[in-house]
């Protein structure tokens, strides 16, 4: 059974940075289409990252900001944070996207202006 834990999240203030991380256990990541998506209190889950044979692809407000990343040694997923701004407050959630698709538990990521 695959199981994704994220940690990493965390609170800090506006310019900081944090950086998540997304354990894959069950299976090897090479076999996902691994990305983050994060859910703002009273909105939609949203698409931030993803990272896969092609490439990496980010939503516009985090581009030059963030970076994903994967470590095929250790199966294991990363969103890294930069200069982080208030908008980008929200639960993070990792996911692992291949004929079924699994996420994580999801990590709270509060920055404070």
């Amino acid at each position: 059974q695959v199981q994704l834990v994220e940690s990493g999240g965390g609170s800090v203030q506006a310019g900081g940075s944090l950086r998540l991380s997304c354990t894959v256990s069950g299976d090897t990541i090479r076999n996902y289409r691994m990305g983050w998506y994060r859910q703002a209190p009273g909105e939609d889950r949203q698409f931030v990252a993803g990272i896969n044979q092609a490439g990496t692809y980010y939503t516009d407000p985090v581009k030059g900001r963030f970076t994903v990343s994967t470590d095929t040694s250790t199966n294991t997923a990363y969103l890294q944070m930069n200069n982080l701004k208030p908008e980008d407050t929200a639960v993070y959630y990792c996911t692992a996207g291949g004929m079924i698709d699994y996420w994580g538990q999801g990590t709270q990521v509060t920055v404070s202006s």
